[in-house]
């Protein structure tokens, strides 16, 4: 039975999980008559928004976030805390329907009455992070949770965008993973705010020991992200539950440096600006072929940037220029 706006923020509002799911698959809806209810929902919570903390996950495939985010979610949970993940899953390039499901992967977690688990696939989406991710977290922001953590694909693209729509970026490393040079790239480097190296044990201790004192140092070479936040780099084992009370510290002190400094609201915004200016694209694009002509149009100019008859920014420069002064 469909949902009222209003019973959808109803649902919401008393945390009705079911009601929460709906509302979310709601807003991942490209239907345009679900966009527009979705717009109108959206428009209703966002009174309700923006007193959780963001908090971005990302790592190579066996760095062991499901693992992390199950335990990190129940010591947040035994804080008093409530807890959403989104879990961007790998989409199948054949049906774009998740391929992972992360529910299987938390089950403890999926269990607990305080946590929330939404598997979402990227649907393609570049940068591991599905394009409706932002929309998401404001409905769990809504619905009460007070950690919203975002488990990326993880694929190399999906730092910048997980960067772009988290209060906290946390890096997880493993020891003789193969990520070794992933893990000092100077890009993620630039971005992350706290390191935690996982799967430490007895075995490989003194290893992830010196894989710290290799990170310390990369970070000394690049500039502050936050003015007076030194990047700390911790050990532990996800698995076993060590070390994730250093973690859930360090995002507390990070996130109480931010606000003192009068920078957590400011980036939100430019967070938010930057959402508007993907929607923007997204718009023009779907606008660009709303109609039988213009959709000709524009299959006309792809095929000719397809076969190199012309320069691919060419024909997009073309075509949008002839759509904005309505030659199409």
């Amino acid at each position: 039975m469909k949902l009222s706006t209003l019973e959808l923020l109803e649902g919401i509002q008393s945390q009705n999980k079911r009601i929460l799911g709906k509302a979310i698959t709601l807003v991942e809806s490209k239907k345009p008559e679900h966009r527009a209810q979705a717009e109108e929902l959206l428009k209703m919570v966002l009174p309700l928004t923006g007193n959780s903390i963001r908090i971005g996950i990302t790592g190579v495939p066996g760095a062991g976030k499901s693992t992390f985010i199950e335990s990190f979610g129940k010591l947040a949970i035994e804080n008093g805390k409530r807890v959403a993940v989104l879990a961007i899953d790998p989409s199948s390039s054949i049906n774009k329907g998740s391929i992972l499901g992360d529910k299987t992967r938390m089950e403890e977690l999926a269990k607990d009455e305080n946590a929330f688990i939404r598997p979402s696939p990227s649907s393609g989406f570049l940068g591991g992070v599905a394009n409706t991710t932002f929309e998401t977290m404001l409905i769990c922001e809504a619905a009460g949770y007070d950690y919203i953590l975002i488990e990326t694909v993880g694929v190399g693209q999906s730092e910048v965008l997980v960067a772009d729509i988290s209060d906290v970026f946390l890096f997880l490393k493993i020891i003789g993973g193969g990520d070794e040079l992933q893990g000092i790239k100077r890009g993620i480097m630039e971005m992350v705010d706290v390191i935690f190296i996982n799967k430490v044990d007895d075995e490989n201790l003194q290893k992830a020991k010196n894989t710290k004192l290799e990170l310390q140092r990369a970070l000394q070479f690049l500039p502050e992200k936050e003015k007076n936040w030194k990047v700390p780099v911790l050990l532990g084992s996800a698995l076993n539950r060590i070390g994730l009370k250093d973690v859930f510290e360090k995002i507390s002190d990070f996130i109480h440096l931010k606000k003192n400094n009068g920078r957590f609201d400011e980036v939100r915004k430019k967070q938010a600006e930057k959402r508007f200016e993907y929607w923007v694209k997204e718009y023009i694009l779907s606008a660009s072929q709303s109609t039988k002509e213009l959709e000709n149009q524009y299959n006309e100019h792809k095929k000719n940037a397809s076969e190199l008859k012309s320069n691919p920014s060419s024909e997009a420069k073309i075509f949008v220029e002839n759509f904005l002064t309505k030659r199409y």
